[in-house]
């Protein structure tokens, strides 16, 4: 990794570092001891944080908003432009934004990975919120001393002590919705309602749009977008379907995938599906095995081919890798990484040379003697069943064949013209 660009005031990394670390899945439980922490830092070092989870993206709004001198660091490109605390503090000289960028060097791997890496070297202290024993970063701070934890087992296990079950005023909706919309965070949300952190949490999820459906939404809207329609004059978009659906439950007029397109006059569906990181789960974390059954079933009711496009990282609006994968098999997190698309041509080529084998695929699980020869003893009872009047519907049933596959044995027998 080396740094690509830096925006806001240099000087901050010439001062004393101290690195805020979290795993991605943080309980709710660790809040009050990380913002305590924050409120508590001495303003005369400098914090490191990033942005990449919920409970990082709240601590960095913690400290903007408590005005302490922060460095973020990011990968690939910054893209929080349009925050209002962190204008307000590159205006006050009070924040500097690093890109780092991989070097050619680095090889495989993830890049939060290399970018905790070569953070963890630059910085003289690290205050670690939950970290997951399983994780990468649990390995990355083996045998290091510099090394404080905020959170043992039994904060994780301690209920938060204050419970306020009354309903919500409509004068603390409005305060919170200010607030959420000045990016002030939760920690800031909670003091000023007095809420505990996981009433506040789900308050927020509540008032504002699901953040899923909203992500899944605007990668539609970026791959409709890439497919570049108007300078391809044979690809047509002729389906864009909503999603609405229950987890485990999916309306029959759900069944088919977001995007119905049509190449050449060769008709293909996608699935869209965007994450910030690459999942270890599939059918957890993706796209569940029943739902991927739906998928196969509506390309082979349709005869055309269902793909996954998974935008990985960055932000549903502008994803850092696409990955382009067939659903007529099952999706593995090899299957998933193997067919990188970098444009839109990339995935018409796939497509095209696809089409036909789909429609070998599809014919077979129909027809399971599709395109199979034939025997002897099979145009010996094809030639008296034709002789007994049986139709060519009769002919396919029995013979399990497909329409075509009989005709043209009927025209080589010389049984029709």
């Amino acid at each position: 990794m080396h740094i690509k660009q830096t925006i806001g005031n240099k000087e901050l990394w010439g001062r004393e570092k101290t690195l805020f670390l979290t795993s991605r899945m943080a309980p709710l439980g660790c809040y009050e001891k990380v913002f305590r922490w924050v409120e508590e830092f001495d303003r005369w070092q400098c914090a490191v944080c990033f942005n990449t989870s919920e409970l990082e993206e709240e601590v960095l709004k913690a400290l903007l908003v408590c005005r302490v001198p922060t460095v973020l660091v990011v990968t690939g490109k910054f893209r929080n432009t349009y925050n209002v605390q962190i204008e307000q503090a590159l205006k006050e000289d009070r924040l500097l934004i690093l890109v780092l960028q991989r070097e050619e060097s680095d090889g495989k791997g993830f890049e939060a990975r290399l970018r905790n890496q070569w953070t963890i070297g630059q910085v003289q202290h690290i205050v670690c919120g939950y970290i997951n024993p399983n994780g990468s970063i649990f390995g990355l701070l083996a045998g290091r001393n510099d090394v404080t934890h905020l959170l043992d087992k039994a904060d994780l296990k301690a209920a938060e002590a204050i419970e306020k079950p009354y309903r919500w005023t409509v004068a603390e909706d409005k305060r919170l919705l200010r607030m959420f919309y000045e990016d002030m965070g939760i920690h800031e949300i909670h003091k000023a309602l007095n809420r505990p952190y996981s009433t506040t949490y789900r308050r927020i999820k509540a008032l504002t749009m699901n953040d899923e459906l909203l992500k899944g939404r605007e990668f539609e809207d970026y791959v409709v977008t890439f497919f570049d329609l108007p300078h391809y004059e044979k690809l047509k978009l002729k389906e864009w379907r909503g999603d609405k659906s229950l987890p485990g439950v999916y309306p029959e007029n759900n069944s088919a995938p977001d995007l119905v397109f049509e190449y050449d006059g060769h008709p293909f569906a996608i699935e869209c599906k965007w994450r910030n990181h690459l999942p270890k789960d599939i059918d957890k974390e993706l796209l569940p095995a029943d739902r991927q059954t739906l998928f196969k079933q509506y390309g082979e009711s349709r005869a055309m081919p269902v793909y996954l496009l998974t935008g990985i990282g960055g932000l549903p609006s502008d994803p850092d890798n696409l990955y382009f994968t067939s659903l007529s098999e099952q999706i593995t997190l090899e299957t998933l990484t193997n067919n990188p698309v970098r444009d839109v041509s990339e995935i018409l080529q796939f497509v095209l040379g696809s089409s036909q084998r789909h429609k070998f695929m599809s014919q077979r699980r129909l027809f399971p003697n599709a395109y199979k020869p034939w025997s002897a003893e099979d145009d010996q009872r094809l030639e008296k069943l034709c002789r007994e009047g049986k139709t060519t519907e009769e002919l396919m049933a029995i013979f399990q064949r497909n329409h075509g596959g009989i005709q043209s044995r009927l025209r080589k027998l010389g049984l029709t013209e």
